[in-house]
């Protein structure tokens, strides 16, 4: 039986969050400048994972997660600035926050233990 990938799912999950965001930005206010650079962002996450998982070697596996990596990043500054500029409350900031905040944590350990496995 296959090990199931946590990244892989919580990456997935936070895709369809952002999806639905976008959704909800476009319904509620408008807005499709900020929207559409969230769900590239966070949506990219997931496909990078999927990418690195038949990556062509483990550095191209380790380039994707880095790419991966950078994409949540900037979802979070996009978070941060939807918050800031009242396009979401606290409540929806602190749930999506800690999703990404999640995925970033995952994809940190998952590029150090790679690059030392690459240095062996």
């Amino acid at each position: 039986m296959a090990k199931e990938n946590i990244l892989k799912q919580k990456s997935f999950d936070f895709a369809v969050r952002i999806v639905n965001l976008y959704k909800y930005l476009k319904k509620n206010y408008n807005e499709y400048v900020i929207s559409q650079q969230i769900v590239g962002s966070g949506t990219s996450v997931g496909a990078l994972i999927r990418e690195a998982e038949h990556a062509e070697s483990t550095k191209d596996f380790l380039h994707k997660l880095n790419i991966g990596l950078k994409e949540a990043n900037e979802s979070k500054y996009w978070l941060d600035l939807l918050y800031a500029t009242e396009f979401i409350n606290k409540k929806m900031y602190e749930s999506l926050n800690k999703d990404c905040e999640e995925l970033l944590k995952m994809l940190i350990s998952s590029v150090k233990t790679t690059k030392t496995k690459l240095r062996k």
